[in-house]
């Protein structure tokens, strides 16, 4: 699959295939694209791979906008409290953001001792932020 195209609109990216199917992803779907301001979602860059937002650090694969997706607990917690952060999240717990994205987005699944880990790791940021 090659992409002919790539452009925003005001509530979501779409891409163009070169053989002419478009398809898009909506911001809301993405915290750090949702409460981006106009100039950093203008600020991306593209590869063969997909499309990089540096300074949101944000990064959707194009292989991603076609495949089917069921919301994940994880997506639905991440989704309902856009104050967590999930690279500052998966830094404290150790793995990669990349790898985190993915058990959010459902391409992995994380195994029951990952997700209590990911829950405390959660719980823990909740306990701290209440001591306060």
């Amino acid at each position: 699959m090659k992409i002919e195209k790539v452009w925003l609109t005001d509530t979501a990216v779409w891409i163009r295939t070169d053989e002419g199917k478009e398809v898009c992803e909506l911001f809301a779907d993405y915290p750090r694209l949702r409460y981006a301001t106009k100039e950093q979602l203008f600020d991306f860059t593209t590869d063969e791979f997909g499309i990089h937002w540096e300074e949101l650090d944000e990064d959707l694969s194009f292989e991603g906008f076609f495949e089917k997706k069921e919301p994940t607990a994880l997506y639905q917690l991440f989704m309902a409290h856009p104050e967590l952060n999930v690279s500052a999240l998966a830094r404290r717990m150790g793995i990669s953001q990349s790898l985190m994205a993915q058990y959010i987005s459902g391409k992995k699944n994380a195994s029951k001792a990952r997700m209590a880990l990911i829950l405390d790791t959660i719980h823990a940021v909740g306990r701290e932020l209440a001591a306060v």
